[in-house]
């Protein structure tokens, strides 16, 4: 890979020729000196299938490693779609932080690192640094369309929607929720993050990219819904950028708003988490959405979340116990 920007080239290498026609299976190799692999590297699974001419779809999973539909749909469509389907350019990378994949955790178990809060990285920095500069300098310049999978992992459930962010680009905005209707999620989500600052997403959008996030369940798992709509969805959208033949498949689908911090409810308490309401339930403003017993003793009293507007459960805290500072719920208006 070639220098960009004055920075030093990254160490990260692709294992096959990204611009040659045909299906190419191969890996992000970046170089990891361990105890157990002197000059060991991390191997990140990499697919690429091209024909003709047309746009470039970057297809992600895996930012998180706990998240499981985009691995699922992305590891399928890699070995089953064939160049003559193309027209254009996939590329795809089923697991971005391929150690947090392989430990099924959030983070990377070698230093601690969130991909999805690491953008634009460094060539010269962390294993997930490293992980994030090779996306933002050498691939995303590549794409015209970008789809990331996301769930809840481990600590969040969600109902399953596709979503785009408000940008400041009405244009870039609009192809944006084009794409998030074409991947016909059961729910589009016009989404806020509470923290955008080096997410992928922003990397993506600030070079101009239509970008496509979803959330699809959680718990660490997936399920034979969310895995099929994952795969559902990547195909709709190949067909909406024009790069795979035939027609997007219409599915119903109901769009959300995210327009303040009020959607989110946080625990200001540790202990035992009771929802409630159950996803995609109506929500009133002020309505109680959860609750919290302290368990340090019987007898405590127990303290009331409740929503700080109205719509429906949009997500909730996913494990039994919750500790101060958990996000318990997000409300999403209709």
């Amino acid at each position: 890979m070639t220098c960009v920007a004055d920075q030093p080239p990254s160490p990260v290498v692709p294992t096959i020729d990204l611009h040659a026609p045909g299906v190419r299976h191969g890996f992000l190799r970046l170089p990891y000196s361990r105890d157990d692999s002197a000059w060991g590297s991390v191997m990140i699974p990499l697919t690429v299938i091209a024909n003709g001419t047309g746009p470039t779809a970057l297809l992600t999973g895996g930012n998180h490693g706990d998240e499981y539909e985009g691995p699922i749909a992305l590891f399928d469509l890699a070995r089953s779609l064939r160049p003559e389907e193309v027209q254009g350019r996939v590329i795809i990378v089923p697991a971005m932080n391929y150690p947090a994949f392989r430990a099924g955790t959030r983070t990377s178990p070698i230093d601690r690192g969130n991909l999805n809060r690491s953008f634009p990285g460094r060539p010269d920095g962390t294993v997930t640094q490293k992980i994030a500069d090779v996306f933002q300098r050498h691939l995303l310049p590549l794409a015209d369309i970008v789809l990331d999978f996301h769930s809840g992992g481990r600590t969040l459930d969600f109902v399953p929607f596709a979503a785009a962010h408000i940008l400041p680009d009405k244009a870039q905005e609009a192809k944006s929720f084009a794409a998030v209707a074409a991947f016909g999620a059961p729910y589009s989500m016009k989404m806020l993050e509470i923290d955008a600052v080096g997410m992928y997403d922003t990397a993506a959008e600030a070079q101009g990219k239509t970008f496509v996030t979803t959330e699809l369940g959680g718990g660490g798992t997936a399920t034979a819904l969310s895995a099929g709509i994952a795969r559902q969805g990547v195909a709709n959208l190949l067909r909406h950028a024009g790069i795979l033949e035939g027609d997007v498949v219409p599915a119903p689908t109901r769009w959300l708003d995210m327009p303040s911090d009020a959607c989110f409810t946080f625990a200001e308490h540790d202990g035992l988490f009771e929802p409630l309401v159950d996803l995609g339930a109506p929500v009133a403003e002020g309505q109680a959405v959860a609750r919290i017993y302290p368990i340090e003793r019987t007898g405590a009293p127990v303290v009331e979340l409740r929503a700080g507007l109205g719509g429906i459960l949009a997500a909730r805290h996913f494990p039994g116990l919750v500790k101060a500072g958990d996000c318990a719920a997000v409300i999403g208006t209709l």
